[in-house]
């Protein structure tokens, strides 16, 4: 998936984050050595560290959420929890975009 793609599927992402209340707190998360969350919202006092994964078709698009890919991200989320003093609860999630 090129760079762009990437990019209108985390727009489209925020948008829906958005509409149903979400704050969006930072997008393109990165973490030197560690990795990247694309987004990272908060809902009810709850953190929300969210992957996007688009593709032509819903499979493709989870496959493509490999554990190697999810393991770069909860070190990620535990450097931006340390960093920020985050005390709040979290959880990890994906959103799925198919075009």
């Amino acid at each position: 998936m090129s760079k762009e793609k990437g990019d209108i599927a985390e727009k489209k992402a925020v948008s829906f984050l958005k509409n149903l209340h979400y704050e969006i707190i930072e997008t393109n998360f990165f973490a030197k050595k560690l990795g990247e969350v694309d987004i990272i919202a908060s809902k009810d006092g709850i953190y929300h560290f969210i992957e996007v994964k688009s593709a032509n078709d819903y499979e493709t698009a989870t496959n493509n959420l490999t554990s190697s890919k999810l393991s770069k991200i909860k070190r990620s989320v535990n450097y931006y929890i340390q960093t920020n003093d985050i005390k709040s609860p979290y959880c990890i999630d994906a959103i799925i975009v198919v075009d």
